[in-house]
C-alpha cells in the first residue's frame, strides 16, 4: 500500500476541483438563502405542496414505467442475439441519452399531437380524433419513457450479457421455467444495475424541465422546475422562485447524497451478441421479437417525423436569419468549451477517486470510503442543483453585481453544461481509470514513472476511445440543453434550443421543423463521429 506523500500528485488536483465544486454549491445555496428576504421554507402553502407532490409523483411513475419497459427490452435483446440489426438498434437506443429534449418533444408532438400522425390516421380511418391527450401527465410520462427506457435498456443489456454461461446451463439442467430463470439467475445479476439506473432516472425526471414546460399543458401539471421558471420569467416573483428553488434544492440534494455511490454502466455502445445457452419456447421468442419491434417503432417514428417534416422546411430562409446564425455559433462554441473543461475535470476527479478504492493505494484506509463518497457527491452536483436553479443563482448575482448580460449568461451556461455532463462523464471514465490502475499500478510504481510518463505510455492508449465518448456525451448535452438559457435567452444571447423553443411558441412550425432537423443531425453526427477523432484503443483487456 502506498502512502499519501507518494500519491499527492494524483490526489491533490482532483481534491482541489472537488472542493471548488462543493464551495460553488455552498455559495449558490448561500446566494439563494440571503436573497429570500422574509421567505420561509417552513411555510409551505397548498400550491407549493401540490407542486412538490406532483413533481415526486410524475418522477416516480416515469421511473417505474421506464424501468419496466427498459428491463423487458434488455431481456428481449439479450435472448434474441440473432435478431437482424440488433447491434444497430442498441447503438440507436443509446443515442437517446444525448438527444436534445426539445427535439424529442417536437417529434412526439408530430406523431401524437392534435395534428399528428396518429390523430390524422384515426380521423381518416375511423372519423375519430383523440384530441389533445398528449398534453398533461400522459404526455410527460410518454416523453420520459421514450428517453429513459431506451437508456435503461442499454445499461441493463450489459448486465444481462455479463451473466456467466454456466449459470444458464445449471438453470437449464434444473429445468427452470422462463420465470424461474429470471427470478433465480437473471434478476440477482441485474439488480445492482437496476438500482443504479432507477436512481439516475428518478433524479432526471424529478428535475425535468423542457418536457414539462411544453407538454404539461396547464398549471395542474407543473413541476417545481417549471414553477420556478414561470415565477421568474412570467411573474417576476423572485420571492416565490427562491422558495421553490430552496425546496427543490433540499429534496434533490438528499436524493443525490443517498445515490452518490451508485454507478451506471455507460462504458460503450458495443454489444457482445453472446449466445445464451437457452432455447426459448416459441411463445416467449415471439413475445420478445414483438416487444423489440414495437419499441423500435415507438422510438424511431418521432425521429422519422422530424426528418420528413424538416426536409420540407425553407432552409434558405433559416440560414439567412441572423438570429439563427448567432444561435448556431453560440451553441457550437459553448458546447466545445464546456466539453473540454468537462473532460479535464472528470479526469482529475476520476484520478483522485481511484486512490481511495485501490488496495495498492489508500483503499484500505478507514477514511478512504468517506473521501470517495465526498468526491463522488461533488461530481454529481447537477442532479442536486438542476440548471434552472443554477440559472436563478446566476440571475441573482447579475442583479447584485453589474456586468454585461452576455458575461453572466456565458458563465452560467458553461458552468451548467459542465455540471450537467459531469455525472455521466464520471460514470464512464471512473470505471475505466480504475481498470488502468489495477492493470498498471505495480509496473508503474516499480519503474518509478512520472505522472506524464504514466499518462502517455499507460493511460492514454487505454483510455482514448473512452475519452472520445466522454467528449461526445458532453458536447451533445451542452448543445441541447434548454435549462439556463430559458432564463437568460434573448435576441442578444440565444442558443439553438432557445431559438427552436421561440419558433414553436410563435407557431412557426415549418421553420421549427427545419431547426429541429438541424439540431438532430448535429447531435447524432457529434455523438457518432467525435469518438473516432480520438482513434481506437491501442490496448485490449
Amino acid at each position: 500500500m502506498r502512502d499519501f506523500k507518494s500519491l499527492k500528485s494524483s490526489i491533490i488536483p482532483g481534491a482541489v476541483v472537488s472542493l471548488l465544486l462543493l464551495i460553488f454549491s455552498f455559495l449558490l445555496f448561500y446566494i439563494l438563502f440571503i436573497s429570500r428576504e422574509h421567505t420561509s421554507l417552513i411555510q409551505i402553502d397548498e400550491r407549493i405542496w401540490s407542486l412538490l407532490k406532483f413533481t415526486l409523483y410524475q418522477a416516480f411513475l416515469s421511473t417505474v414505467l421506464s424501468i419496466l419497459v427498459g428491463t423487458l427490452l434488455a431481456w428481449s435483446l439479450a435472448h434474441q442475439s440473432h435478431f437482424k440489426g440488433r447491434e444497430i438498434l442498441v447503438a440507436i437506443f443509446s443515442s437517446s441519452l444525448v438527444l436534445p429534449t426539445l427535439v424529442v418533444v417536437f417529434g412526439l408532438i408530430a406523431i401524437y399531437g392534435r395534428s399528428g400522425w396518429v390523430n390524422t390516421l384515426c380521423l381518416y380511418l375511423f372519423d375519430h380524433s383523440f384530441g389533445t391527450y398528449l398534453y398533461g401527465l400522459g404526455g410527460i410520462l410518454l416523453a420520459h419513457v421514450y428517453l429513459n427506457a431506451s437508456f435503461a435498456s442499454r445499461a441493463l443489456l450489459h448486465a444481462f450479457e455479463s451473466i456467466p454461461r454456466e449459470k444458464y446451463k445449471l438453470a437449464k439442467s434444473l429445468k427452470f421455467s422462463t420465470f424461474e430463470r429470471f427470478k433465480y439467475v437473471e434478476f440477482p445479476a441485474i439488480k445492482g444495475t437496476l438500482l443504479s439506473v432507477a436512481s439516475t432516472i428518478f433524479l432526471l425526471c424529478f428535475t425535468s424541465f423542457a418536457i414539462v414546460l411544453v407538454l404539461g399543458g396547464s398549471p395542474a401539471f407543473n413541476t417545481l422546475e417549471v414553477a420556478i421558471y414561470e415565477a421568474v420569467k412570467l411573474d417576476f416573483d423572485i420571492s416565490m422562485a427562491l422558495k421553490l428553488a430552496l425546496i427543490q434544492l433540499s429534496v434533490s440534494t438528499l436524493f443525490v447524497f443517498l445515490s452518490s455511490t451508485i454507478r451506471t454502466n455507460l462504458n460503450n455502445l458495443k454489444t457482445s451478441s453472446r449466445l445464451i445457452p437457452w432455447d426459448e419456447t416459441k411463445s416467449v421468442r415471439y413475445f420478445q421479437i414483438v416487444l423489440i419491434v414495437l419499441f423500435t417503432l415507438f422510438f424511431m417514428t418521432p425521429l422519422i417525423a422530424i426528418i420528413i417534416d424538416g426536409i420540407g422546411a425553407d432552409f434558405k430562409k433559416i440560414f439567412s436569419d441572423s438570429l439563427f446564425i448567432k444561435s448556431f455559433l453560440t451553441s457550437l462554441i459553448l458546447a466545445t468549451v464546456s466539453s473540454i473543461l468537462t473532460l479535464i475535470i472528470a479526469l482529475l476527479l476520476s484520478d483522485t477517486r481511484r486512490n481511495f478504492t485501490s488496495s495498492l493505494r489508500l483503499g484500505e484506509k478507514k477514511i478512504s470510503k468517506f473521501l470517495n463518497l465526498i468526491i463522488a457527491f461533488s461530481g454529481n452536483l447537477y442532479l442536486a442543483i438542476p440548471s434552472l436553479i443554477m440559472g436563478l443563482g446566476f440571475f441573482l448575482l447579475s442583479q447584485r453585481y453589474e456586468a454585461p448580460v452576455v458575461f453572466w449568461s456565458t458563465l452560467a451556461l458553461i458552468t451548467a453544461n459542465i455540471l450537467m455532463s459531469l455525472p455521466f462523464a464520471l460514470s464512464v471514465l471512473s470505471p475505466a481509470m480504475q481498470k488502468t490502475a489495477k492493470r498498471y499500478d505495480k509496473l508503474v510504481f516499480s519503474l518509478g514513472l512520472s505522472k506524464i510518463q504514466r499518462w502517455f505510455y499507460c493511460e492514454f492508449p487505454y483510455l482514448r476511445v473512452t475519452l472520445g465518448y466522454v467528449f461526445a456525451l458532453s458536447f451533445c448535452f451542452s448543445l441541447g440543453d434548454l435549462g439556463i438559457i430559458a432564463l437568460f435567452g434573448s435576441d442578444d444571447f440565444s442558443t439553438l434550443p432557445w431559438y427552436l423553443y421561440q419558433l414553436m411558441g410563435s407557431y412557426r412550425t415549418n421553420d421549427a421543423s427545419g431547426v429541429a432537423l438541424i439540431l438532430l443531425v448535429i447531435t447524432l453526427a457529434a455523438f457518432l463521429l467525435l469518438p473516432r477523432l480520438f482513434g481506437r484503443d491501442d490496448v485490449r483487456d
